[in-house]
């Protein structure tokens, strides 16, 4: 057995919950959004391509899932700060999981955290763009 376990889907967005619950107000919030996108490891410019590039995004965003065993996992980049930041949390709660989960998860943590009253419509739809492709991708796998 792992010494450490990898939480599932539901259990990383419960931290993530937590993490924001931090924060008194969006300012900090967004700067926190904005710092956990700088962590996001580079996207290797192959993968900046028009087939990874999500639609529906007022920035460029580019989501590239790989397979590994039996989970799926995702690496995705934007030009946008807090786009950035969007991705580094939708990645903690989809990327390496089983299709199977990825395809069940709802994304919560967004409603949880007041997400969804403080982004523009723009990335409100860009959001919901890139969570739409990353579950079209795991529902890809299941069916092959």
């Amino acid at each position: 057995m792992n010494a450490i376990a990898t939480p599932n889907a539901e259990q990383a967005q419960q931290d993530i919950v937590e993490e924001f619950a931090f924060f008194g107000d969006w300012t900090e919030r967004y700067q926190y959004l904005i710092d956990l996108g700088k962590q996001l490891p580079p996207l290797a410019d192959e993968l900046k391509t028009e087939d990874y590039r999500v639609h529906g995004c007022q920035s460029m965003v580019w989501l590239a899932p790989s397979v590994h065993g039996d989970k799926l996992h995702f690496q995705a980049a934007s030009d946008s700060a807090i786009v950035s930041g969007l991705i580094a949390l939708v990645l903690r709660v989809y990327s390496d999981r089983p299709a199977r989960e990825i395809v069940a998860t709802e994304p919560r943590f967004i409603e949880a955290i007041g997400l969804a009253k403080h982004l523009s419509p723009t990335r409100s739809n860009g959001l919901a763009a890139m969570l739409a492709k990353l579950k079209a991708y795991a529902a890809a796998t299941l069916n092959t």
